[in-house]
């Protein structure tokens, strides 16, 4: 009788465990199909973990876009930054970008908080990186562009009425120089040269601006290094100190 207890027992555990197991799995996929973010632990060390962020679409600042975008809210971003910063667990921030920019100072708003971050930060460009995306792109401790990433450099606009008065040309002014003054201090891109591709006539259709791919973007001194996710993880695990090992499958 004890044996046959016993087993039960064992099997409890055993179905108890299996929930648990799938609960934790819905919960991670939730968290990915609500927020695109993830916690990365490797082989199961638990107390050796790499967050990873997604920015996607188009960066949502202080007013709500139509339900058929694809955005990210940078209310959700800007508290997931604070608690990676407040977290024993968490050694490095992995952003992954494909964006086509957006609201200029919610996208400033998550550069700068990345770029505060003690802990270390790796981008990685896939698709494109565009307008205000580039700051968020240099703002880590490290970047990355796959070969076919897009990086679109253009002036501030502005959408809604504008009233025309030398007061609203002074403003954009101000905007962008605070564009171009987050991305220089992050990157080896000097401020002529980006104030230069900003005002290209020549590359985009009935539009100012400068489109880099891939090399041209590491070229430039805008980007680190041209890589995919595999380079992007190495590196953030260096800058971590994680040591990466070797396991059997």
């Amino acid at each position: 009788m004890s044996g046959n207890k016993g087993n039960k027992k064992e099997k409890n555990r055993e179905e108890n465990g299996r929930e648990e197991k799938l609960d934790m799995e819905k919960q991670r996929d939730e968290r990915i199909e609500q927020t695109g973010q993830l916690t990365l632990e490797r082989h199961g060390e638990e107390d050796k973990a790499i967050h990873m962020i997604s920015i996607i679409g188009e960066i949502e600042g202080h007013d709500n876009l139509s339900s058929s975008s694809k955005t990210t809210k940078y209310e959700h971003i800007l508290p997931q930054l604070a608690a990676i910063e407040d977290s024993s667990k968490i050694e490095g921030l992995l952003i992954l970008l494909n964006t086509m920019g957006g609201d200029v100072e919610a996208g400033l708003a998550i550069a700068e908080m990345i770029a505060s971050l003690s802990k270390p930060t790796v981008s990685l460009v896939l698709g494109g990186s565009h307008s205000i995306g580039v700051p968020i792109a240099v703002s880590a401790d490290y970047s990355f562009i796959v070969p076919s990433g897009t990086m679109v450099i253009h002036p501030v606009r502005m959408n809604g009425t504008v009233i025309g008065a030398p007061q609203t040309f002074d403003y954009f002014k101000q905007i962008q120089d605070r564009i171009t003054g987050f991305v220089c201090s992050h990157c080896k891109l000097s401020r002529t040269r980006m104030e230069e591709m900003m005002m290209e006539t020549g590359i985009l259709t009935k539009d100012l601006g400068t489109i880099l791919v891939g090399e041209e973007a590491v070229n430039a001194g805008l980007i680190n290094e041209v890589g995919g996710i595999r380079e992007a993880v190495a590196k953030l695990h260096e800058l971590s100190g994680i040591e990466l090992g070797t396991r059997e499958d």
